[in-house]
């Protein structure tokens, strides 16, 4: 059975499709496990169709790329920075990155996956 959230990896296609803002925060689940809510968003499944992208906002139509964080912290297709939310910091760096040092960090350079 799948969580009903979990800390994952969120970025913004932008406009080119391929780099936008990116976070790192909890999201939820919806029942069905066909949606997952971030803050005040709702995304859904590509179901692969996206260029770079997995996910959409049902609300805006708007490409985010939306994944599990890595442990080495190599999570974006294509290097960007990344801010990480205050109430999932904690549990980041040292539940997924094992990195307890870097707690206070809330800003990272995220290395591409190539």
């Amino acid at each position: 059975m799948r969580p009903s959230t979990r800390i994952m990896y969120i970025e913004y296609k932008g406009a080119d499709n391929l780099i936008g803002d990116a976070r790192i925060g909890r999201v939820k689940f919806s029942r069905s496990g066909k949606s997952i809510h971030y803050k005040n968003r709702t995304f859904e499944s590509l179901k692969g169709s996206g260029f770079k992208s997995n996910f959409f906002d049902v609300e805006t139509g708007e490409h985010y790329w939306i994944s599990g964080c890595r442990k080495d912290g190599r999570d974006a297709l294509y290097s960007t920075t990344a801010e990480i939310d205050d109430d999932v910091r904690e549990e980041y760096w040292i539940k997924i990155r094992g990195m307890p040092e870097n707690i206070g960090i809330s800003s990272i350079k995220v290395s591409s996956k190539y």
